[in-house]
């Protein structure tokens, strides 16, 4: 499998990201944000943490219009699978590629620790390497964390079936709890806790790999 891991000003999980896809089979390419199309043949397009432009204007909102992010548009359209996480997850909002908004968290603080996750759905590519039900832990690391969408969107996704993954306890006031959505074909997550940092047991733990090799094998099956 083919993946690109996008890199803007502020990005900082970029190369977890890239050793973790690395680590579960993928062949990987760093794509900078100014590059206006992706590598032939990508599978897979990641969008990973940290602070791009500096969080300035909104979170993930400038790097939404770096010319990177019209070929990340174009893959999705395509049918091609995207993951964002914290960051990402930002950006993946903020090009509509997923609904709703991260806010402030309720907490109006910096969380940065790890938390449970129960897995609310296992039929993706990004969760079926989980049983529905099961509990994981994932580190978060982020000030606007609080997924927000309206009752109708809630509604929908549930009815849906693409919420992801929740907080068993909410660490920043996201609503129903959320703490990952999948686009309406199930090729596209955003997520706020960093799985790319839940792979290596002296790192503190590998509930993380687990979405990396069923991401993978999905597509290769594929």
């Amino acid at each position: 499998m083919k993946a690109a891991v996008l890199v803007f000003p502020g990005s900082n999980c970029d190369r977890d990201m890239k050793v973790a896809l690395e680590n579960a089979g993928a062949d990987v390419t760093m794509v900078w944000h100014k590059d206006a199309a992706l590598p032939e043949g990508v599978d897979l397009v990641a969008v990973p943490g940290g602070f791009s432009f500096g969080d300035y204007l909104r979170c993930g909102a400038i790097a939404a219009q770096s010319p990177v992010c019209k070929g990340l548009v174009d893959h999705v359209n395509r049918g091609g699978y995207a993951l964002g996480v914290c960051n990402g997850f930002q950006v993946l909002t903020e090009t509509r590629l997923l609904p709703g908004a991260l806010m402030r968290n309720a907490g109006l603080k910096f969380v940065c620790k790890s938390v449970g996750l129960t897995v609310e759905t296992a039929d993706s590519a990004f969760t079926q390497g989980y049983a529905k039900g099961d509990v994981i832990s994932v580190p978060v690391a982020h000030h606007d964390g609080n997924y927000t969408v309206d009752d109708e969107t809630l509604a929908m996704l549930r009815d849906q079936d693409r919420i992801a993954f929740t907080y068993t306890e909410n660490v920043n006031g996201a609503v129903g709890n959320i703490a990952g959505v999948l686009s309406e074909n199930r090729r596209v997550l955003g997520m706020m806790p960093h799985p790319e940092r839940a792979i290596d047991a002296n790192h503190g733990g590998t509930d993380g790999q687990a979405l990396f090799r069923g991401l993978i094998d999905q597509v290769v099956s594929a």
